[in-house]
């Protein structure tokens, strides 16, 4: 019977531990080749995958801001921007209902005259925005540039969030610009652009109370036979 009982426990305690899922995913290859808005905001792009809906967009100051969709890294599409001011940010959406250990990865690049320090923001309610660690560093997009049959992994990063994003019906990131030097050292021109491609979402479930009440019988029978 106990032996029974503890595979049970440890069936549980894997489910715990193997649930980690993609909540909402962008590679943008939904977006069509003439894709061009023009304006401080880009509207709504929708998610490509994931469990969960969820929409990329930027937000400009300048009102001249163009967004297009120039090659990816390692794909066809990207999203990208040009006409940037300290405060401008790229923002992608999602929900975490039934799910902590959020994080989010991202591959990013700019021309030369685009800009160079971002830094990762979160938020609950869309409105009061908290940075997660340090301002990053955007890469030039040359020697190598992204291109649609080779990735560059060094231009990729993910960042683990805070337990405030946790099992929420709507959570937020934004990549924002933070200084006018531009990836070359220089400023940042009004042609200079950023481009981010496939950001993903994830998170692990969170078990249900009967998971968690086998997983927890199950350490309690382990912890016994140790005193056996």
């Amino acid at each position: 019977m106990k032996n029974s009982v503890l595979a049970l426990a440890l069936a549980a305690g894997a489910v715990t531990t193997a649930n980690a899922a993609v909540l909402t995913s962008w590679s943008f290859e939904n977006l069509s080749a003439g894709f061009t808005v023009t304006g401080a905001a880009s509207g709504n792009v929708a998610s490509t995958g994931g469990l969960f809906a969820g929409n990329a967009s930027g937000q400009h100051a300048a009102s001249t801001t163009n967004y297009s969709s120039p090659t990816g890294n390692g794909s066809t599409r990207s999203f990208s921007a040009n006409a940037w001011a300290v405060g401008d940010y790229f923002q992608f959406t999602s929900s975490s209902l039934g799910y902590n250990n959020i994080k989010i990865s991202w591959g990013q690049t700019g021309s030369n005259t685009g800009p160079r320090d971002f830094g990762l923001f979160y938020s609950t309610d869309g409105v009061s925005f908290t940075q997660i660690g340090a301002n990053y560093i955007v890469r030039a997009n040359a020697g190598p540039a992204w291109s649609s049959g080779t990735g560059v992994p060094t231009d990729n990063q993910t960042v683990s969030g805070p337990s405030a994003l946790d099992n929420k019906a709507t959570i937020y990131f934004r990549l924002v610009n933070r200084s006018t030097t531009s990836t070359n050292g220089g400023s940042v021109a009004a042609g200079g652009t950023s481009r981010v491609d496939d950001v993903i979402i994830e998170g692990t479930a969170i078990p249900a109370p009967a998971s968690l009440a086998l997983a927890g019988l199950g350490g309690l029978i382990a912890a016994r036979r140790r005193r056996a």
